[in-house]
């Protein structure tokens, strides 16, 4: 008869156990995997699309701004048709305006309302609600810079294009600076843009369409608003628009591609818990009983 059973060791211990504790498919944390000689890290695929989610964000920074900056140079050169057909809206428009005193009023009304201080100021709130109560703080700092950036950027190309106001005979509001593009269309079409994408994580899929026709709305009443009071031409506000949205979706995507696990998704509420995090640093298995047999 042997000495030892075959199943044990010189000291009488199971093999079954010492087997188990060193073997690495068991237990993986404690013999961690090793590339290959000259095997790509994993972060690669990674920066990959890290980086393409960056041409992504250009991309369309380019498709907004190629029609932005083609009106500019349209209304810098004098292109006659585009002019006429300035010229021709903007006297249709104040003459509705200037035979409804109603309208008139409603729409001073907006102007004062749509005020860039107070468009940001209501963001800017917006934004300290979803950092405070959601917990979104990359994504509200995210929001809040991108409305600043809208804001002055509007105001150099005004400098840039330097387009004179509307002349209108009989003017219903008067506008200091320049003309194009508008300002209350550009900073309305950010702000629009930029707090819808802003709260959509935390919206019902029921309020979602109701924020984003608000949202559109917004934005085209101002629009119009600076028609019809003869303080922008048509192509004036088109820009505007074009710039607030383009840059708002543009710096959305970039912000997306730089940090791709950003917390898009609330925190669960207070007093809930939410998923246990895994362990770094696994401990094996309690050997049990029958282990020994």
């Amino acid at each position: 008869m042997p000495d030892r059973l075959p199943d044990q060791t010189a000291d009488g211990t199971s093999r079954r156990l010492t087997d188990r504790a060193t073997d690495p498919i068991t237990h993986p944390a404690t013999h961690p995997a090793t590339h290959p000689k000259g095997a790509a890290p994993e972060a690669r695929p990674a920066a990959y699309g890290r980086g393409r989610r960056m041409l992504k964000a250009v991309g369309y920074g380019l498709l907004f701004a190629a029609p932005v900056t083609f009106l500019a140079f349209v209304v810098q050169q004098k292109v006659t048709p585009v002019l006429d057909i300035d010229e021709a809206a903007i006297a249709e428009a104040t003459e509705v305006t200037r035979t409804n005193e109603v309208l008139r009023e409603l729409l001073v009304m907006w102007q004062e309302a749509t005020q860039p201080k107070w468009v940001y100021i209501a963001g800017t709130l917006v934004c300290l609600w979803i950092w405070r109560r959601h917990h979104l703080k990359t994504r509200a700092l995210w929001a809040f810079v991108t409305m600043m950036v809208a804001w002055n950027l509007q105001l150099v190309l005004k400098e840039v294009v330097r387009r004179a106001r509307p002349i209108v005979s009989d003017p219903i509001e008067q506008a200091p600076g320049y003309s194009f593009p508008s300002g209350h269309a550009a900073n309305a079409a950010a702000a629009a843009t930029i707090l819808t994408l802003l709260v959509w994580p935390v919206l019902s899929e029921r309020a979602k369409p109701w924020v984003t026709g608000a949202a559109v709305a917004f934005a085209l009443i101002t629009g119009l608003d600076r028609v019809f009071l003869g303080v922008h031409y048509p192509s004036d506000v088109t820009a505007g628009l074009l710039l607030g949205v383009g840059l708002g979706i543009a710096s959305y995507v970039g912000y997306l591609g730089w940090n791709p696990a950003s917390q898009d998704a609330p925190l669960p509420p207070e007093g809930t818990a939410g998923p246990e995090p895994h362990s770094l640093n696994p401990q094996p298995p309690e050997e049990s009983d029958d282990d020994e047999r």
